[in-house]
């Protein structure tokens, strides 16, 4: 038997940070459901003092999700804490993750706090905490840049003060592996109580270094690991769980310790994290890259041919990618179309089902063949369109290098038709301009990035479109096999996202002044 590295999803809190990723209840409950069931043992829901839509995002998981601990984080106060403990404590397993920065550049300049004072918070707020909830996660934001003696204190005053899991993160991704793994070695070597806590590891990738220091403590100490599916998180991201995961799995012989997840469903929580976020993986990126187990060079396919561990170090079947004897096209039934988006990773309601099936069937209708990731994009643009305003109905647009850049638009606001025929600087820019002028908005336009779906000139075109105003961010995608149709529905999937966040945010305000008595 092998020691067990506790795997802690931070994919709907820090995930949730990066520009553009921001989630609506029905997703982050949708990315429960799926993480639960790749088996995570702590599902971090989110920051409920952030805002009234994280704790109730936070307050629905633990309510509904079984099997996950399920943690809500909160700073070193104590409403954090208080409403922190307010949102989880309907799990069966609940936990409060607090934190304090403990480096001398986030207490001079952050905080504004001296040694003693940090140090005050901590046994104030983590006892505060404990008497809340019997499972309590301490951090030391910027561990990576902390003083070792200082850090010494302020982990043995956590636990004496009833932490049970001490989380040491490299929050800003500056150390290298040797150096994160010798800060854990150096903890348990100098804190005499760290026997009565579960030490963690919190690693972000501004070096591309994420899973490797996370990896470095695992092998120092550290039996949790914090990390989010497909690196999600602020800046570079975090640590990769694919990644983390799957090199525990591999690598066994050296790093003798075992996980619980199940590995068969990785492909599938990757796909749906996407597909929700609008955030592409890379072709390259590693598990669950589209060219993770592709093999184009010869001298790669005479080896794959002849002995499949000649160039793969683990099967895709491992990460729940699998060879179908389904073939869709325009003659395939409903049966057949449920149990290829089952076998994708996707379960939908009757509803969903036949809205889908008749989209597939349209898009079969126009192209010969439908491949595994034509379905992605399907299933992609009904998860990126929620709460429809506005919907996209047709387009027709007069292009070319000779011609007049026209985009003729219908489209439905409130299940009203509107239509304009307006010009632009290409066809793109005409469309979006028609866009503009119908739904009166003129947001700033941040990411515009187009790539085909598949090969072949018949491939559809996926589109991502991410839109700014006010410092709130939204992005989604858009496929189709017309590339300036699906620019149209990019546009209108985060146009509309915005506009529930810019009612959200509102919304969130007005309550807050409820609250304080305004």
């Amino acid at each position: 038997m092998t020691e067990k590295i506790y795997i802690f999803d931070t994919t709907l809190r820090d995930g949730e940070q990066s520009p553009g990723a921001s989630m609506n209840l029905e997703e982050k409950i949708q990315i429960a459901e799926v993480l639960a069931d790749l088996k995570v043992d702590i599902i971090e829901a989110g920051f409920p003092i952030a805002s009234n839509g994280d704790f109730e995002a936070v307050s629905e998981i633990s309510k509904n999700i079984k099997g996950p601990t399920i943690a809500g984080l909160a700073r070193a106060k104590l409403a954090d804490i208080e409403r922190a403990w307010e949102a989880v404590k309907f799990s069966d397993s609940p936990r409060i993750h607090t934190f304090i920065a403990t480096s001398p550049i986030h207490m001079k300049y952050k905080l504004m706090k001296s040694e003693n004072e940090v140090l005050e918070a901590i046994k104030q707020t983590v006892t505060f905490a404990r008497n809340l909830c019997p499972n309590i996660e301490w951090s030391c934001e910027d561990g990576g840049r902390s003083n070792l003696d200082f850090l010494y204190q302020c982990i043995e005053l956590a636990i004496e003060c009833g932490a049970t899991t001490i989380n040491i993160p490299d929050t800003v991704g500056y150390t290298l592996p040797t150096e994160f793994g010798s800060i854990f070695k150096s903890v348990k070597n100098n804190v005499p109580n760290i026997d009565k806590a579960i030490l963690s590891t919190h690693t972000h990738n501004d070096l591309g270094l994420a899973v490797a220091n996370s990896i470095a403590a695992i092998q120092e100490g550290a039996r949790q690991v914090e990390c989010t599916i497909n690196g999600l998180g602020e800046r570079a991201g975090n640590a990769a769980l694919e990644e983390i995961v799957m090199a525990l799995k591999v690598k066994k012989d050296l790093i003798p310790f075992h996980t619980d997840i199940k590995t068969q469903s990785i492909t599938k929580a990757s796909r749906l994290v996407s597909s929700i976020t609008g955030f592409s993986v890379q072709p390259n990126k590693a598990i669950v890259g589209a060219n993770a187990f592709a093999h184009e060079a010869g001298i790669h396919q005479d080896g794959m041919l002849k002995n499949a561990e000649t160039y793969e170090i683990m099967t895709p079947e491992t990460v729940g990618l699998t060879e179908s004897s389904l073939v869709l096209g325009k003659h395939s039934g409903k049966h057949a179309f449920s149990e290829k988006l089952k076998e994708l990773g996707y379960e939908l309601g009757d509803n969903a089902l036949m809205e889908l099936f008749g989209r597939f069937k349209d898009l079969a209708d126009r192209k010969k063949e439908i491949f595994d990731e034509d379905l992605i994009a399907l299933v992609g643009d009904r998860a990126a369109s929620y709460n429809e305003k506005i919907k996209f109905v047709n387009l027709n647009v007069n292009a070319g290098s000779l011609e007049k850049h026209q985009a003729k638009l219908t489209i439905l606001i409130e299940d009203k038709s509107k239509d304009i025929e307006t010009d632009g600087n290409g066809p793109v820019d005409a469309t979006f301009n028609a866009i503009k002028l119908l739904t009166n908005t003129n947001y700033k336009l941040k990411l515009y990035q187009v790539h085909a779906i598949t090969a072949g000139t018949d491939a559809q075109g996926e589109v991502t479109v991410r839109l700014e105003d006010d410092q709130l961010t939204s992005q989604a995608k858009g496929s189709d096999p017309d590339i300036i149709v699906a620019s149209a529905k990019a546009y209108i999937n985060a146009l509309n996202k915005l506009i529930y966040k810019k009612t959200r945010s509102k919304n969130e305000q007005i309550s807050a002044l409820k609250i304080e008595g305004v």
